[in-house]
């Protein structure tokens, strides 16, 4: 059976939906960095990068690059008016002092109970890349976790148990996949929207967990 999934930007967009106006957000390396360009400048969503910016804006247009303006993927981009730049360190102090609203991170794996692995798949010849990874997962209020349903192997990225080395526990709020949007609650993962064509209990086959479908009572 042939599926067609959701495009990273189809992605990018369900996760700019569902943050509200006003908040705080940061976004992490790599497909996060999409959602800032599906936010409406209506909700205006605050952005925030690690790097030291707060009212992050659009990337920048070429030949205004500034290297002292970047996102979490060390792509150039501008600032908002209003927006501000500051010391790595205060940047950190926002994160960890519990003023973000949200942060969007990239996975390897997300458990049933909402634990991270995004820093380490633990192969000797990986490069472990943490960043400000578990920072964010500790200190925002919420995570949401965007990343493809299935390795390239074809084994689900949704674990009943972790087998990469851990980020954070029980940080995970929400799950964007490129079949899925799922809930991670107290009385476990809950399907809230699936791509079309794909039936709920095929899903459940190829994510290899338990999982209730929440979208009748959406």
């Amino acid at each position: 059976m042939t599926i067609k999934r959701w495009s990273r930007d189809e992605m990018a967009a369900k996760v700019a939906r569902d943050i509200p106006a006003g908040s705080y957000v940061n976004l992490g390396i790599g497909m996060p960095t999409l959602v800032g360009n599906h936010l409406s400048a209506e909700r205006e969503v605050i952005l925030h990068s690690e790097n030291g910016l707060l009212g992050m804006g659009p990337p920048a247009a070429p030949g205004d690059e500034d290297p002292d303006l970047i996102n979490a993927s060390r792509a150039p981009v501008t600032l908002l008016p209003g927006g501000a730049y500051f010391h790595h360190a205060d940047s950190f102090a926002m994160i960890r002092g519990g003023h973000l609203d949200i942060c969007v991170l990239g996975a390897f794996q997300v458990s049933v109970a909402g634990d991270l692995a995004n820093w380490h798949t633990g192969a000797a010849d990986a490069i472990p890349a943490v960043g400000g990874a578990m920072d964010l997962a500790a200190g925002a209020n919420r995570v949401l976790v965007m990343m493809e349903h299935l390795t390239k192997a074809g084994e689900s990225k949704i674990v009943e148990r972790l087998s990469y080395p851990v980020t954070a526990l029980a940080c995970v709020d929400v799950i964007y996949t490129d079949l899925a949007v799922v809930d991670v609650t107290r009385h476990g993962l809950a399907v809230r929207e699936i791509v079309e064509g794909l039936a709920f209990d095929e899903l459940v086959r190829m994510t290899g967990v338990a999982l209730s479908d929440r979208r009748a009572s959406a």
